[in-house]
């Protein structure tokens, strides 16, 4: 009943919340930031050249992001995409296109 009480979603009101955790997310992964992980406040790409390590990838990203105590819905996950649209545009090996 005592003792410390932590907020397991952001409070309601709280005015800077996607800087907040903008700012969090970028120290989580800064090791990875451009190098193979993409970030949007809560959406993470992780890109790589082939299976193997994109696997190799996604582990060390998850591993991070449970290090900090951060989860993910892993319904709202996709895995091994060869494609993604992602702010308006279509990523895939043959480059980046707008999304029509």
């Amino acid at each position: 009943m005592y003792g410390h009480y932590e907020f397991v979603v952001v409070p309601f009101g709280f005015t800077n919340a996607p800087t907040t955790f903008m700012c969090l997310m970028n120290s989580v992964l800064r090791s990875y930031l451009d190098k193979f992980v993409i970030l949007l406040i809560d959406d993470i790409l992780v890109s790589s050249t082939n299976e193997e390590e994109h696997a190799k990838n996604s582990v060390t990203v998850l591993g991070l992001l449970r290090e900090h105590h951060l989860y993910i819905k892993l319904r709202k996950c996709s895995f091994f995409q060869t494609e993604v649209h992602f702010l308006g545009h279509v990523i895939s090996k043959e480059g980046i296109a707008v999304d029509l």
